[in-house]
């Protein structure tokens, strides 16, 4: 069997991954600071904070394969997905910064309605920047090894911007307590302008190609049909699905981890920082595992070490201090820098399935229901977690937790992510697209395109 090479310039895997430092910057900085900003500096209740979040979610259900069907049907002269960012990055800052913005109100009513809208507004936008950029990876390349070289790039940029989410804001904001509440605000904007910039460096630095603009554009039920029939996609979206609801979660809890079990508020950049430095140095590591064995077998390795690193934070007492906290921070860095990689080089490769299924390609779509199944299990997995915390009796900004909210942390940073990272390890046990049947799969096409030719 004759194996397909094709090769990616390094520019242009390098105008694609900065891409994404506003979009894991965001995204970070949304999973570790907003629900600590609702309730330590607006001083919303949890259970409030949390019906906040769910509603803004909760819109994506309809949204993202509504998006996802609008992107695949797109035709202009720019391509199907890069007039998105184009038009989409000046929206995408505003919508940012009024997440951080606390508004002159002291109804508790009033300002769940604020963050609700405002988070409904920031993931609509969202979704129609991030749907065609991630739709452009299988267009990029369709070489199995090379699409995870890209996805390295990518990668590389995402824990950059989680790296400056976790640290910069911080320095800049000091303690979320309501003293700091315009120092919040200063950090938003700073950041709306550092996350949408880059999505030009995108736009002006790659190109789609003219095969796929051209094809015929599909109906949304033909789209949705297409992603249901493809048995490699519905396993890569369960690995996605399982994987990335555990790190929203560990995202969210890691600050009240540090806070109000460790006593280390003042540490958590540092901590953080470990996590994140140790994921971009270890990137390439994981990258050469995918090539020794196959994208599959390298994301089990790196679960099972991550849930046991996990797993080992539930038993961390406070009196064995920072230095133990870090060595855990950079272990968790190595499987934090395997989900970065690998859960979204899976996806791509099940778009020549598609192809050589319906003879189209539904990226847009594909792409927007993996955003879908993640964005539900956050919907209730986030304000789950937010609800445990109110019903455990949590006291926001209290020197003194009480003894049920603290094993609330401790069991929602520990345990409940390692059985979601079980999940996906299920999902890609059965994973049933090898490098070697994709190779044969784009031979088939290839074949058939030559046909088709003649």
């Amino acid at each position: 069997m004759t194996k397909i090479k094709e090769r990616l310039a390094p520019l242009t895997k390098l105008a694609y991954g900065v891409g994404d430092f506003g979009f894991a910057f965001a995204d970070t900085a949304i999973g570790v600071l907003f629900a600590i900003f609702l309730t330590d500096v607006v001083g919303l209740r949890p259970s409030l904070a949390a019906l906040a979040i769910f509603v803004g979610k909760s819109w994506d259900y309809v949204n993202d394969p509504i998006i996802g069907y609008i992107v695949d049907r797109t035709r202009t002269r720019w391509g199907r997905r890069r007039p998105y960012l184009l038009f989409g990055f000046i929206p995408f800052g505003l919508v940012f910064a009024l997440l951080w913005w606390r508004p002159p109100f002291e109804s508790q009513a009033a300002l769940t309605a604020y963050y609700a809208v405002a988070f409904f507004l920031y993931d609509t936008i969202l979704t129609l920047v991030t749907t065609p950029f991630f739709a452009l990876t299988p267009e990029l390349t369709q070489d199995y090894d090379e699409r995870t070289s890209l996805t390295s790039y990518r990668m590389a940029f995402s824990l950059l911007g989680g790296l400056v989410a976790f640290i910069v804001p911080l320095m800049m904001i000091g303690t979320m307590r309501p003293e700091n509440t315009g120092r919040v605000f200063q950090m938003g904007w700073v950041f709306a302008i550092a996350c949408s910039l880059p999505l030009l460096v995108t736009f002006f630095g790659t190109r789609e190609r003219a095969e796929y603009v051209l094809q015929e554009q599909p109906s949304l039920r033909e789209s949705l049909k297409a992603a249901w029939n493809n048995r490699p996609f519905l396993f890569a979206a369960g690995i996605f699905l399982f994987t990335w609801t555990a790190v929203d979660i560990i995202q969210t809890m890691l600050l009240f981890f540090l806070k109000y079990r460790m006593g280390l508020e003042s540490e958590s950049d540092i901590v953080a920082g470990a996590v994140f430095i140790t994921a971009l140095i270890v990137l390439p590591f994981w990258v050469w595992a995918s090539l020794k064995t196959d994208k599959r077998k390298s994301y089990i390795y790196g679960m099972v070490f991550l849930s046991v690193v996990m797993m080992i934070l539930i038993f961390l007492d406070p009196s064995l201090g920072f230095n133990y906290v870090i060595v855990l921070a950079a272990l968790a860095g190595v499987g934090v820098s395997a989900v970065h990689v690998l859960t979204w080089a899976m996806i791509p490769d099940a778009v020549e399935v598609d192809e050589l299924q319906n003879g189209a390609r539904h990226e847009g779509m594909f792409y927007a229901l993996v955003s879908l199944f993640k964005k539900v299990a956050s919907s209730i997995a986030l304000p789950t977690a937010l609800l445990a915390l109110d019903w455990s009796g949590f006291l926001s900004n209290a020197p003194q937790q009480p003894e049920s909210a603290v094993w609330a942390i401790r069991i929602l940073i520990g345990p409940v992510p390692s059985v979601l990272l079980l999940g996906g390890i299920l999902f890609a046990i059965y994973y049933p697209l090898s490098r070697e049947s994709h190779a044969e799969t784009r031979e088939q096409i290839m074949a058939r395109r030559e046909a088709a030719a003649d």
